[in-house]
């Protein structure tokens, strides 16, 4: 078997009465791309600066390649690229010269050098912008060029800090994009995000964090799986959604995900057509002047809204279905 590309075991982290990451574990294999997720605040970049020996821990071990980050730091940032949520942009400084001085700090010299520079410059698109000063770049490029530096040393594990924060989405979609071709050279990356929909096509698996804790590790489906939260339903009403919004808060097994200009997006535990279709009937035979009633497909959000919801409650099963819609049973097809 494989020397994990990282490993984490019962790391924690204080900062005076503030627990901020509490016993985590967990592996990573090499070439896999994995998703840090959680809510600002939960502890994701705490982990990853101690990842990347910009902190220490005050317990547990971390090991990248299997060498240990904290007896041998100086070998780690030879492993490691470190890609912080914002990076240090240099007056009077340009582009070539920014990555330059990086790969002057790796120890590359002469040809090698500007080879080294060369290359990462033409993979992240930057050549055209070589000669920019820094502090003159958009959001997108600086981002880009942040990503150069921590390639720069070509390192075969990356940690990447809310690398999309910030971009438009025509640049979200350019950066996803690298990452991708960086996965498939065989890189391991490791990057966070409190916005899920930005890594849930690009990642192998997931790691969950709340409250400094790992509440759950594997791929979207395993999540989606694990938690059943059911099925999301649209609902389209012509008028006011205060009635609509009122029926579901009457409803033990149903919960509002979202308020719409013309409906409201909400959540059914079962994913039953029966239930379905006596749901559906139950808000026509109260006058709900419904106009559109469908399926949506599943969000890895929800999920995880979902997991954080049984966490806080410590609620282990739904409540039973009323008995309104367990009588109002039929195989009709509520969408036509």
């Amino acid at each position: 078997m494989s020397i994990p590309a990282i490993s984490v075991s019962n790391l924690h982290r204080r900062f005076g009465s503030l627990h901020a990451v509490r016993g985590i574990s967990f592996e990573i294999q090499p070439g896999e791309v994995v998703g840090f997720i959680g809510a600002n605040g939960a502890g994701k970049t705490t982990t990853m600066r101690m990842m990347a020996t910009l902190d220490s821990p005050d317990e547990g071990d971390i090991f990248i390649c299997g060498i240990d980050v904290y007896g041998h730091p100086l070998e780690i940032r030879r492993k490691v690229g470190w890609m912080p949520d914002a990076y240090g942009a240099y007056s009077h400084m340009t582009v070539e010269e920014y990555l330059d001085f990086f790969a002057r700090s790796f120890g590359y010299y002469g040809k090698e050098r500007r080879e080294r520079v060369a290359e990462v410059m033409d993979f992240t698109e930057l050549t055209p912008l070589a000669e920019r000063p820094v502090d003159a770049l958009s959001k997108g490029m600086g981002q880009r060029l942040c990503l150069g530096r921590t390639l720069i040393h070509d390192p075969p594990v990356l940690i990447l800090d809310e690398p999309a924060a910030g971009l438009d989405p025509k640049a979200r979609v350019e950066f996803k994009h690298l990452i991708r071709i960086l996965a498939e050279e065989g890189k391991t990356i490791f990057v966070s995000s409190h916005i899920l929909t930005e890594l849930s096509e690009m990642c192998d698996q997931f790691l969950f964090i709340d409250n400094g804790q790992i509440v759950h590790q594997g791929s979207a489906e395993s999540l989606m799986h694990s938690e059943d939260p059911g099925i999301a339903i649209a609902i389209e009403i012509d008028g006011s959604t205060a009635d609509l919004e009122h029926c579901v808060s009457m409803q033990p097994r149903l919960s509002l995900i979202e308020s719409r200009k013309d409906g409201c997006l909400i959540r059914m535990a079962e994913n039953d057509p029966i239930h379905l279709t006596a749901l559906l009937k139950k808000m026509l035979g109260e006058g709900l002047p419904i106009t559109g009633f469908q399926r949506e497909k599943q969000k890895l959000e929800d999920a995880f809204i979902a997991l954080l919801n049984k966490l806080e409650t410590g609620q282990t099963a739904p409540p039973p279905l009323p008995p309104e819609l367990v009588s109002q049973t039929t195989s009709e097809n509520p969408t036509e």
